[in-house]
């Protein structure tokens, strides 16, 4: 029996990452940013700008999962991310604008493939989301996405972000499923790597053509788009 027959055979949850993987993150937030860049009379790659405050935001929110505090809400961990980026441009900004800019994140839509590829999975299997997000955040998002998931967890259960193991155990534990039951679906490599340390199987998105770096916890399965994932699976 092969690797994917044998995930097919004993999977009973799909699990995707939201904000990039579900929902076109970059792309989305480009959009946005655009017009308010022009506006300021910013001269830089609107793409740039959205780049370097995912990044921030990845970085502050590493720091609070490793600082072992009190969990800090995503919305809180993106409003000074993006006051941060802004500050770093030279772009002169009010608190309104930067909430304005993080408020946006919950309004982003699906990947093209996604929907048909998700209704293709949800046949077969319980679709469910683990995101770093915050509770509120990600139920204001349902209505834009318009997935009907099985689940929609967020990391504020395990008091940290994901690649915490605690992350992804406490979702398996509020599903029911053991880990190796769960096939652990992201765009980026990090939460793969957390997902596979953690136990369970996991899938990589690969839709920007980037290697998954020398980690020993490989995924199990790589595909270039959400429609592969659903053909290969069904």
């Amino acid at each position: 029996m092969s690797n994917v027959d044998q995930i097919k055979k004993e999977v009973k949850v799909v699990m995707f990452d939201q904000y990039g993987t579900v929902v076109d993150m970059q792309g989305g937030l480009t959009e946005i940013a655009t017009p308010f860049l022009r506006d300021k009379g910013w001269e830089g790659k609107p793409g740039s700008f959205v780049t370097w405050w995912r990044r921030t935001h990845f970085e502050n929110s590493m720091i609070d999962a490793l600082l072992h505090k009190e969990h800090t809400p995503y919305r809180e961990i993106g409003h000074r991310a993006v006051a941060y980026t802004l500050e770093r441009a030279g772009i002169e900004h009010t608190r309104e604008e930067v909430e304005y800019l993080v408020s946006c994140i919950e309004k982003l839509k699906p990947f093209p493939d996604v929907p048909d590829a998700l209704a293709k999975l949800q046949t077969k299997y319980k679709i469910v989301v683990l995101s770093n997000g915050d509770r509120d955040m990600l139920e204001s998002a349902k209505q834009y996405h318009k997935i009907p998931f099985d689940n929609v967890i967020s990391v504020a259960e395990a008091n940290s972000f994901k690649p915490h193991v605690a992350t992804y155990t406490k979702a398996a534990e509020i599903m029911g499923v053991e880990m190796d039951e769960v096939l652990f679906v992201a765009n980026h490599a990090f939460d793969c790597l957390g997902a596979k340390a953690a136990g369970m199987r996991s899938a990589f998105i690969d839709r920007r053509n980037r290697p998954f770096g020398g980690t020993p916890h490989q995924p199990d399965i790589w595909v270039k788009d959400m429609q592969s994932l659903a053909d290969l699976m069904v």
